[in-house]
This record gives C-alpha cells, structure tokens and sequence, in this order.
C-alpha cells in the first residue's frame, strides 16, 4: 500500500508555485473498514495531501540538496463532509524560504471552490541527503523528469 495522496503534478514554477490533482475514489486504502454506513474522506487526508505536494516544490526549488520535513501546520481548514468520488486540484505556494526552513502555504479545490486550505505550513530543512536519489523519486513520483 503506498500512502501519496496526490495523482500527478499537473504545473510547477520553481520557488514559487506548485499545482496537483488527486481524484477521491471508493477504493482507497483509507477508506477500509473506516466507514461502514457513510463513506467520506478523512480531513487529515487533505491536509496530508496539501504538504506531500508542497514539500516536493521546496526540495524541487532547492535543487534536490535537501529533505523537507513538515514541523508546522496552522490555520488549516477542511471540509467535514465530502464522500468519495471527487476529484481535486492541490494547490501550493512558497511564501518564503531560507537554508534552515521554508513557509508556504495550500488550498484545494473541487470544481472551483476551495474545500482545504492551510494558512501556513514549514518545513524544516534536512541539508544530508542523497540527491540523485531525491531526483529518482520525485521524476516516478510526478512523471516530471529533472
């Protein structure tokens, strides 16, 4: 079972914008035994969601010469109620970004309204890291290659 919450990078502006879709379906492996009567995805995946694309565009904006790890999130929002069958566009945006961290910020939208956001997201910085292999994943990851 693989845990990426997104489908495919769709749009990426090194050091500033990044833009994804995810299509919500019946069959996630989250979805299991989680709800019986009423099928809906859970909140968190959203917010899972919104970080693993944004902390893809900070290693992408820093060449691939380090790690993001996601150390604070706040001001997030997320629908209560949406069943399955949906499909959404993750949007991210770097607001600022030094060696040590990077804040952005992420919202998704179903059919133009905004289902999820995150007023700010940062992202320690990890300068120790194998960077062909960072290019490796983010190329099966996103299709894009680097």
């Amino acid at each position: 079972m693989r845990f990426l919450y997104y489908d495919k990078i769709t749009d990426i502006d090194k050091g500033k914008t990044i833009t994804g879709v995810k299509t919500f379906t019946l069959s996630e492996e989250f979805l299991k035994k989680h709800f019986r009567k009423k099928a809906l995805v859970p909140g968190i995946i959203y917010i899972e969601a919104m970080a693993q694309l944004l902390g893809w565009l900070v290693i992408y904006s820093h060449d691939f010469k380090l790690s993001a790890v996601m150390s604070l999130v706040e001001g997030a929002n997320v629908a209560p109620d949406l069943r399955p069958g949906f499909k959404a566009e993750i949007h991210g945006e770097i607001i600022s970004t030094s060696r040590r961290d990077s804040l952005g910020k992420a919202w998704i939208t179903v059919e133009g309204e905004t289902i999820a956001s995150m007023d700010r997201i940062i992202y320690s910085h990890v300068q120790k890291v194998d960077s062909g292999a960072l290019k490796d994943l983010f190329y099966y990851y996103s299709g894009i290659k680097v």
